[in-house]
């Protein structure tokens, strides 16, 4: 099964092949991700809920359930 995102998760975009990588067409989306949490579901592009906390981030897809900020 292939693990690479369907979807970009900052813009909801299809993501190109190679999504991580520089130069495909998401380079802006990955630096303000550094700075922010996923606004769309990677894996169906749909518009999650996000709570932002002074500790953290949570992100939900209706369809695919919860994604945390890393511990």
């Amino acid at each position: 099964m292939d693990d690479s995102p369907a979807f970009c998760d900052h813009c909801g975009q299809p993501a190109a092949p190679g999504a991580g990588a520089p130069g495909t067409g998401h380079d802006g989306c990955r630096e303000a991700r550094a700075f922010e949490p996923p606004r769309y579901c990677p894996r169906c592009g749909r518009r999650m809920v996000v709570k932002v906390t002074p500790t953290g981030w949570s992100s939900h897809c209706s369809q695919h359930g919860l994604t945390q900020s890393p511990a």
